[in-house]
């Protein structure tokens, strides 16, 4: 049964039907011409724990923020330099810089980080261990929101915790595309490999990209660096004794924090570990790879036996 006719029931002609098909593709043209006038808008979500433990690693050889100077405002300038080269029809929403901070108080760096145009600094909390807290919630909540808002097209995601996995399947999720950018690890890898598997696109920073970026401060001990080195089972004991001595002083609450992240130390502590085992050697032990290894094999093999 043909139901298209006018109110007094007359079938419209030929001439009406036409002229409604050129309307409505007059309307379609003109609401395209508006999409295309709409530009595409990218956001950076940059974790700063990452970005200083990766980059001081790579480029002083220490994740130890106290041992080098980063120039964030640079680095963010690169990042957002590199996006506007990769986003060419996009604009940028902004930079979103992830920290963490005792009491998520602003400390002098990040004050002057939040002073910068188009950043946002975001902060999670800093436990006792020096471990960020709340960071990786801070970057699903942001993510997830602007992508279901429509805010965003594209994300660049500059961090490599397995935890961020849920955060770009949230993003995905509502049509964003997120891209994972790493700094080129010194050894090994420093992004976990789910995290890979789930972006859209990745891109590493070498170190001639973060040299510019990192100062190395400088070294007032450790100058008999032409002496021999100690024995590997001399730093596997070392580090069991550190254990030891740390056991006693955290408890066995901090302990079983750790455990489940075997083999892994949590930076802070990595370089806790690593302060205070060049102090009792007398002498650096970066730049040797292997001894830092089995100073870890020794710290974990003495809490293992406690547990």
């Amino acid at each position: 049964m043909n139901n298209d006719h006018d109110p007094q029931g007359h079938t419209p002609g030929l001439g009406t039907v036409a002229a409604r098909l050129e309307r409505t593709n007059e309307l379609l043209q003109r609401m395209l011409a508006e999409v295309a006038k709409t530009p595409s808008t990218h956001a950076i979500f940059v974790d700063a724990g990452y970005v200083y433990a990766s980059a001081g690693l790579l480029v002083a050889g220490t994740e130890d923020r106290r041992n080098f100077d980063l120039d964030a405002e640079g680095l963010i300038e690169a990042f957002i330099d590199k996006a506007r080269t990769i986003f060419a029809d996009s604009r940028l929403l902004r930079v979103y810089w992830y920290d963490g901070a005792r009491r998520r108080i602003h400390t002098a760096e990040q004050q002057s980080i939040a002073e910068l145009p188009d950043v946002k600094v975001r902060l999670g909390n800093l436990n006792a261990n020096n471990q960020q807290k709340g960071v990786d919630s801070l970057i699903r909540t942001d993510l997830e929101s602007l992508a279901r808002h429509r805010a965003i097209s594209d994300a660049a995601l500059v961090g490599g915790d397995e935890d961020l996995v849920s955060a770009v399947e949230a993003a995905q999720g509502y049509g964003a595309r997120v891209h994972l950018w790493g700094i080129e690890a010194a050894e090994g890898r420093n992004q976990a490999e789910p995290l890979l598997w789930e972006v859209d696109s990745q891109r590493t920073f070498d170190l001639d990209f973060c040299r510019p970026y990192v100062t190395r401060r400088p070294v007032t001990m450790y100058e008999n660096e032409g002496e021999p080195l100690p024995s590997r089972d001399e730093v596997r004991f070392l580090g069991a004794r550190i254990a030891a001595t740390w056991l006693g002083e955290r408890g066995r609450d901090q302990l079983a924090e750790l455990l489940p992240g075997h083999p892994y130390l949590p930076g802070p502590v990595d370089q806790d570990l690593l302060n205070q085992a060049e102090k009792e050697l007398g002498r650096s032990l970066r730049g040797h790879a292997g001894l830092r290894r089995v100073l870890r094999d020794g710290f974990w093999q003495q809490l293992q036996a406690q547990f």
